[in-house]
């Protein structure tokens, strides 16, 4: 099949490309090499997908509608996924309008190439950001998510509602899917598990927010990536509407659009997380505990069982072993 990925060049685009190019087909990469982090890291991930003959790099930024026109049509996809975005919760309060640009504009442009090349299913990143505050726990797709606390949160719900409207209006089947907190192996140097790690092996102190009493629902790269890989199977219609006790099927009655979460369906406290990564290191860390920061949140827990009812998978790699697996190429790496 012929994919056209934005964002090949992040951390989750890389292990996307590299995953379909592995199993034979053919991918175009969109990515803007921004220099929100370090771009040389960005150049050693498309490298490794320059390797593929099946893979055809395009440098441009999302806000350029020819360019991104471009690109698609030299793809000629079966598959849209759009996972290229301006990502970072504080970076949003530091810098917002490239948010607005990136994430709703850049959003727009893909979603509005979709509705004119029609792919057999378009699916967007989106992320668990949007349920804000929500005390109802563990969050689910149905549950309500009007009070987003970051500006990121608010750009990519705005993309979830673009994106219905136009699967209303042009019928392409469109998938958002709600990433919970991603991490493994080429990871985003700004994450904190990068952070943490770079600076406990460098003698640095770590800054942990909320005195380590916040949780994060963990999900380990390659349990993410075969949750994608599984959803692009399942182009959201009539015929996959979700009939399970329990469980509630976000497929909209008024067009061919449907919200999944995928998250691991297990919170880990950061003080766990921190401790994972120093018996990772062998070493303590220098901990200064500080207060929660504006935009975050203090807990995030997915609910699982709309992605499992629709793919049979549910992610499962628990947070000691993902931990060591990114530690390993962290110093293999670097």
């Amino acid at each position: 099949m012929r994919y056209f990925i934005t964002g090949t060049a992040g951390f989750i685009g890389f292990h996307l490309a590299k995953r379909l190019l592995d199993a034979g087909h053919h991918v175009v990469g969109f990515d803007g090499m921004t220099d929100y982090y370090d771009v040389a890291l960005k150049r050693k991930r498309h490298a490794i997908l320059e390797h593929s003959s099946a893979f055809v790099p395009v440098i441009g930024l999302l806000e350029d509608e020819v360019a991104l026109r471009e690109a698609a049509e030299l793809a000629a996809p079966d598959v849209i996924v759009h996972l290229a975005a301006q990502a970072g919760v504080r970076y949003s309060i530091e810098n917002p309008r490239s948010y607005i640009e990136s994430n709703i504009v850049g959003s727009f442009n893909v979603i509005d190439l979709a509705a004119r090349l029609k792919p057999k299913h378009l699916l967007l990143a989106s992320t668990s950001s949007v349920y804000g505050a929500n005390e109802k726990i563990p969050f689910a797709e149905s549950d309500r998510a009007d009070e987003p606390m970051s500006l990121y949160a608010s750009t990519k719900k705005s993309m979830e509602a673009i994106a219905h409207s136009y699967a209303h209006l042009y019928q392409v089947p469109t998938t958002a899917f709600r990433f919970f907190t991603v991490y493994g192996p080429w990871g985003r140097p700004d994450m904190a598990l990068f952070k943490f790690v770079d600076a406990i092996r460098k003698g640095q102190p770590i800054d942990v927010y909320g005195e380590g009493r916040m949780s994060r629902d963990f999900i380990y790269i390659d349990d993410l990536i075969e949750s994608i890989v599984r959803l692009m199977a399942v182009p959201p219609g009539e015929d996959n509407r979700v009939h399970v006790d329990g469980v509630t099927d976000t497929l909209s009655h008024q067009a061919p659009f449907r919200v999944v979460n995928i998250g691991g369906g297990h919170p880990v406290e950061l003080i766990r997380f921190v401790e994972s990564i120093e018996a990772c290191l062998g070493r303590p860390a220098t901990r200064r505990m500080l207060p929660m920061q504006a935009g975050d949140v203090p807990r995030t827990y997915a609910a699982f069982k709309l992605l499992f009812a629709l793919t049979g998978f549910r992610p499962h790699t628990d947070i000691e072993d993902g931990v060591r697996r990114f530690v390993d190429w962290y110093l293999a790496h670097y």
